[in-house]
């Protein structure tokens, strides 16, 4: 099965081209975008990567979207471009989220996922009782949580805070669309797919909730 997967999420992206069949799945190229342009880059390094690879967009099965969190500008390119695609060929979509690539980087099952959100505030994801929650956190609202846990992240500004406040950290590299589209192709395997209309980005909600909620 051939799998395009396209991240526009942070300051700069990536658009990956996967094959892939049970538990093999081979990234065949991987491109990189500059942040800033992605709306006049996008569609034309799609088309470069599978004419560099000998492929047309008829001859792609499914595609893989991360869905934040992260920029809304570069989330709301990106996934339109998926949108668009998928609907014209009439393909799936799985949506990743950046978080969940960042906690499969670690060996730990239970650590907590962070990244950096800008404005002091920092995407995370907890464990709850329910099972895994992303959120929207202030800094202090994160050292609480993450108190006495394992800190997984890219950025070192969250690395250094985690850090500071004796929070265990492990450093891991920001993922890239060859990350999600393994993650993706998974997805997909379980038949977690979704249809063009029904994908959206994943911007969190705001943190006061999980804190309302933990207090009522």
């Amino acid at each position: 099965m051939l799998l395009l997967a396209i991240d526009t999420s942070g300051k700069d992206g990536s658009i990956a081209l996967a094959n892939c069949h049970a538990d093999d799945c081979q990234i065949i190229g991987l491109v990189s975008l500059d942040g800033g342009a992605f709306s006049a880059q996008l569609v034309p390094q799609i088309a470069a990567l599978l004419k560099t690879h000998g492929f047309t967009k008829s001859d792609i099965d499914a595609f893989i979207a991360a869905s934040g969190p992260g920029s809304f500008t570069g989330l709301r390119v990106g996934l339109a471009a998926v949108k668009a695609l998928a609907e014209v060929l009439g393909k799936p979509i799985a949506a990743v989220s950046l978080l969940e690539t960042v906690a499969a980087a670690s060996k730990q099952k239970r650590a907590v996922a962070a990244m950096d959100a800008g404005r002091n505030e920092i995407y995370a994801c907890l464990q709850e009782s329910s099972g895994a929650s992303e959120f929207l956190l202030s800094r202090e609202e994160f050292l609480a949580a993450a108190h006495g846990q394992l800190v997984v992240t890219p950025d070192k500004s969250v690395a250094d805070l985690a850090r500071a406040a004796g929070i265990k950290v492990e450093e891991v590299p920001r993922p890239r669309s060859d990350v999600i589209a393994r993650l993706g192709w998974k997805r997909i395997q379980s038949g977690h797919t979704i249809s063009p209309e029904a994908l959206d980005a994943n911007y969190l909600r705001r943190s006061e909730q999980i804190f309302a909620k933990n207090t009522n």
